[in-house]
């Protein structure tokens, strides 16, 4: 759903989505690439700094960006059965998002192997939630 901004009576401006985002499994693979980068990222900097990232051993950088891409396309269907079933998709998918979001935080908490792992790993899920969320948002019908 594009907003529409009104220019002046006579005109009115339709808001283009990016050509990046201008479907929702184009949107879904570039807000998973992003936050997957991201992530990554993020990742070896903290690894470099010292911060294990370990839930029962290490994990390998790849994963990061791995899980990344599967939750964004997890979220890519979501939003595409609710923009199919749901008279308010929108709405439903950041708070459907945000309590999973919510969930994926406990996660680390319940299984990384020190605090800074614990605290380090539920960042990086609210990292790549902040990017995929808004940017699938923005594609609710």
């Amino acid at each position: 759903m594009s907003a529409i901004t009104t220019a002046s009576p006579d005109t009115t401006i339709k808001d283009a989505p990016s050509r990046l985002t201008s479907t929702l499994p184009r949107a879904t693979a570039s807000a998973g690439v992003l936050a997957a980068a991201a992530t990554t990222a993020v990742a070896a900097a903290l690894r470099a700094g010292g911060v294990p990232l370990a839930a029962h051993g290490a994990i390998p950088l790849a994963a990061f960006a791995q899980l990344t891409v599967a939750a964004a396309v997890a979220g890519g269907v979501l939003l595409a059965v609710l923009n199919r079933r749901s008279s308010a998709p929108r709405r439903r998918f950041v708070r459907i998002t945000a309590g999973l979001t919510a969930l994926s935080c406990v996660i680390p908490a319940a299984f990384a192997d020190t605090m800074g792992s614990k605290i380090a790993l539920a960042a990086l899920h609210l990292l790549a939630a902040a990017i995929i969320v808004p940017v699938l948002a923005r594609r609710a019908d």
